[in-house]
């Protein structure tokens, strides 16, 4: 069993699927407590449901494309996630799983995306990723940027851990808090191999707006 929070079918508004009609399932409960963080509602909400039955509601989405989501919340706090993402796996979806990578990604079925926002400083949830995850090799690791200092932090660790070699590297401003075109603008004076990612799910609707 496994406890969610929430089912929704929107636009992928994050990660090298951007763009893509999603469904999402967004788990319970986060060990975390990020300053920025836009899911709250899910650290203690939901209900446990089997994975057949999480299934039977991805399929009634009738999503063309086979994108699904699995987010928190922190999904791999609980263990039978990594069960369903396999099953889903084999049933031929294209999953990601979005994790703050501060619990073990290394027993994901590597048929799946997993997508670490390895927390700044200014997260509030600094110094918790687990250097083991860089050993996994179907990562996107994001870096939610809150300030100057949160940019040089995280260009400092990517060249430290030679993580732009290996990896696609996801720079997003945090909401409300970093303009779009300051952090462009640092990307392209330093000539860092990243990618600018805005929240787009927040552009085309409301930023407070719930099952987007």
């Amino acid at each position: 069993m496994i406890k969610i929070n929430e089912f929704f079918y929107s636009i992928q508004g994050e990660s090298s699927y951007a763009g893509q009609p999603t469904v999402f399932v967004r788990t319970t409960g986060c060990h975390l407590r990020c300053h920025y963080c836009d899911s709250k509602y899910s650290y203690f909400e939901g209900d446990y449901l089997t994975i057949d039955q999480i299934v039977l509601k991805i399929k009634a989405y009738g999503n063309p494309n086979g994108f699904v989501c699995v987010t928190g919340g922190e999904p791999l706090l609980q263990p039978p996630v990594f069960d369903l993402v396999k099953t889903l796996c084999d049933l031929n979806y294209k999953v990601s799983v979005e994790t703050s990578g501060a619990k073990s990604v290394l027993n994901l079925d590597p048929r799946a995306l997993a997508v670490v926002d390895i927390k700044t400083p200014d997260s509030g949830a600094a110094d918790t990723f687990l250097l083991e995850n860089l050993k996994a090799t179907n990562l996107e690791l994001k870096f939610v940027i809150c300030s100057k200092a949160d940019f040089d932090w995280a260009i400092s660790f990517c060249r430290q851990h030679l993580i732009f070699d290996k990896f696609t590297v996801l720079l997003s401003p945090a909401w409300g808090l970093i303009e779009p075109f300051w952090l462009a603008e640092q990307i392209l004076e330093k000539k860092i191999s990243a990618r600018l990612q805005l929240q787009q799910h927040k552009y085309i609707w409301n930023a407070e707006q719930r099952g987007v």
